[in-house]
C-alpha cells in the first residue's frame, strides 16, 4: 500500500496549488464585459434617428454612409 499513500499525498499536494483560476477566470470575464460595453459606446453613435426633419442637412445629405 505504499504507492497509495504515495500518490494521495501527491493528489493533495497537487490540490494545494491553486494556481491562476480563479483570477484568470475574473479577468475573462471583466474583459468580456468591457468589450461589450465599449461596443456598445461605439455603435450607439452609428444609430439613425430615423426623423429626417429634425436633420439640418437632410435635404443636402441622404446617403446614411459612415465612410460617405
Amino acid at each position: 500500500m505504499p504507492d497509495t499513500a504515495e500518490a494521495a499525498a501527491a493528489l493533495l499536494a497537487a490540490a494545494a496549488q491553486e494556481g491562476l483560476g480563479n483570477p484568470l477566470r475574473i479577468v475573462l470575464l471583466a474583459s468580456l464585459v468591457g468589450g461589450a460595453l465599449f461596443a456598445w459606446f461605439l455603435l450607439r453613435g452609428y444609430r439613425g434617428t430615423g426623423d429626417p426633419a429634425g436633420d439640418a442637412n437632410a435635404e443636402a445629405d441622404t446617403d446614411d454612409d459612415a465612410n460617405a
